[in-house]
């Protein structure tokens, strides 16, 4: 049944997917500009500072990638914004909802860490919800940040260069929502340093349960995931000291997309939307709210009084949070920049 419901979901999608994900505009964030291969099928989204494979029949990514360093992880980092959204850029049937995480016992899990984050932009696009998968909260809050992503922060820092870090999940235990965001078994975070020509990955059960095993070989990761990441490797095994003298690898800075949030009406923040819209630097605009109604009709009707724009609003409900208890009352402004 769940087959014939995923096929249905395909015939319906307005627009034509492909096993072959392009990522045009943000190449230069895989290594020698190659992209994985996969028989996955999937949308390739494009952000500031990492990139996803999106699957719109699991609602989350394939995979996610993202280039690291100690310069930008030992800068000034960008404060936390705990302000998720969901993805303006996925037609509704094919993007998970916040409404798909309220009451489900699963956290909202990031692919590409907002930890890792190092620009304002960064930071409030990693919480898209293209970028999520449903995570089993000891394991997201407990070993996987502690013992994966710390670490690989951690051997960044101690880098010369850069690295270039895959996350994703695969298997499934489930759905969550009406939405059906698939649940996974596995997640991975796969490190390759350039340096060294060397990879190796974490391989985490999805579960609160889950036990931290030795990392598993590159080899190993492509057997298990059935992606290839085209990587120039030399060394399968994770390396056990850090490298030196590691090539600078470029970040390709791509926007195009960004969230603008709202607590209450702030004049000069519409203003500012409104300007970029009559210098010609914004392409749409979408509005997300829950409870707030009036405030997004209040936001978009200054918009569309000023402008030519014509600004689409959806409503959806974000799940329950301890740790942002005014969710339900934001308004999210998606900004298409030109």
């Amino acid at each position: 049944m769940k087959s014939i419901a995923k096929l249905l979901l395909l015939l319906a999608l307005a627009s034509p997917l492909s096993a072959f994900a392009l990522f045009e505009e943000c190449k230069g964030l895989f290594p020698n500009q190659a992209v994985p291969t996969t028989n996955q099928i999937g949308r390739d989204l494009c952000f500031d500072d990492f990139a996803i494979y999106y699957s719109v029949l699991d609602k989350k990514p394939i995979y996610a990638v993202e280039v690291l360093n100690g310069v930008q992880l030992l800068a000034q980092r960008p404060r936390r914004t705990n302000q998720f959204y969901e993805e303006a850029r996925l037609a509704f049937q094919e993007r998970a909802l916040l409404s798909d995480y309220r009451g489900s016992g699963y956290d909202r899990g990031h692919n590409v860490p907002a930890g890792d984050m190092s620009s304002e932009g960064g930071m409030a696009q990693s919480f898209s919800l293209a970028n999520i998968m449903p995570q089993a909260r000891q394991n997201n809050q407990g070993i996987w940040a502690k013992n994966v992503e710390e670490p690989t922060r951690q051997y960044a820092k101690r880098t010369a260069g850069s690295l270039y870090i895959y996350t994703g999940s695969t298997g499934s235990i489930g759905t969550i929502g009406k939405s059906a965001v698939t649940i996974p078994s596995h997640i991975f975070k796969l490190v390759y340093d350039p340096s060294k020509k060397t990879a190796w990955a974490y391989w985490v059960e999805n579960s609160n349960e889950a036990k931290m095993t030795p990392p598993i070989s590159y080899a190993q990761l492509m057997q298990k995931t059935g992606i290839d990441f085209h990587l120039p490797i030399a060394i399968t095994e994770a390396p056990t000291e850090a490298p030196s003298n590691a090539p600078a690898a470029q970040k390709t800075k791509v926007g195009g997309w960004y969230p603008v949030f709202f607590d209450q009406y702030l004049g000069d923040k519409a203003d500012e939307i409104i300007t970029k819209i009559k210098e010609g630097k914004v392409a749409s605009v979408q509005i997300q709210y829950d409870r707030n109604a009036e405030l997004a009709k209040q936001i978009a009707k200054q918009i569309q009084s000023q402008t030519a724009m014509i600004v689409t609003l959806i409503q959806s409900s974000p799940p329950q949070s301890t740790t942002v208890s005014y969710e339900r009352n934001r308004v999210v402004v998606i900004i298409h920049s030109k």
